[in-house]
């Protein structure tokens, strides 16, 4: 079905100018549109583009800098990932919410000590996939409440450790490592005031 489907529509989008597009596939998760466009070359084209639902990922981080990840398969790439906590958002809630539910659900740990540390972009080019990054603090340990399609296996391990396993490529998922990576910064940079006070 068209959403926009004469020239007198033609939206301009950067240096491209969308025709018309028309969506292809839509599931709760994602969804699929296909433009017909004029390329920055003046030359007629298409460009496919996959909205995935936004979602968060979560670094959670206890007294003593240890750290919780997730490890379990994921389908689409076909192996077992080490990754934060992430989910996707429900229309019904903002980002803290859906991170709040997903920590408890995935790893039954409950957070009084809340961090927004920004939003990743996975892809940029021809998915849009918007991620809001935390980091919880303040943790208590409880049951977990799993979905039917998740088997998730708690990994703990140091602040440092994760990093380096963002290095070693041994954590691939482009939002756990940017949570990882910015929470070793901000507790670097917290300790270097603490050290000079």
């Amino acid at each position: 079905m068209p959403i926009e489907n004469s020239k007198q529509t033609m939206k301009q989008h950067g240096p491209w100018k969308i025709v018309q597009s028309s969506e292809v596939y839509r599931d709760p998760w994602i969804r699929v549109r296909k433009d017909d466009v004029v390329r920055p070359d003046g030359r007629m084209g298409t460009h496919s583009v996959v909205d995935l639902k936004p979602g968060v990922s979560v670094l959670a981080i206890d007294d003593d800098n240890q750290v919780y990840l997730t490890e379990e398969f994921h389908y689409g790439v076909g192996r077992v990932t080490l990754e934060t906590v992430s989910g996707g958002i429900e229309l019904d809630e903002d980002g803290l919410t859906t991170a709040k539910r997903e920590l408890q659900e995935e790893l039954g740990i409950v957070a009084a000590g809340w961090t927004a540390v920004g939003l990743c972009d996975p892809f940029t080019a021809s998915v849009v996939s918007p991620t809001q990054l935390f980091i919880a603090r303040e943790l208590t340990f409880g049951d977990h409440a799993q979905e039917g399609t998740e088997q998730i296996r708690c990994v703990k391990m140091t602040l440092d450790e994760a990093v380096q396993s963002v290095m070693d490529s041994e954590i691939t998922h482009g939002p756990s490592c940017l949570v990882i990576l910015k929470a070793a910064r901000l507790n670097e940079a917290s300790e270097n005031v603490q050290g000079t006070g």
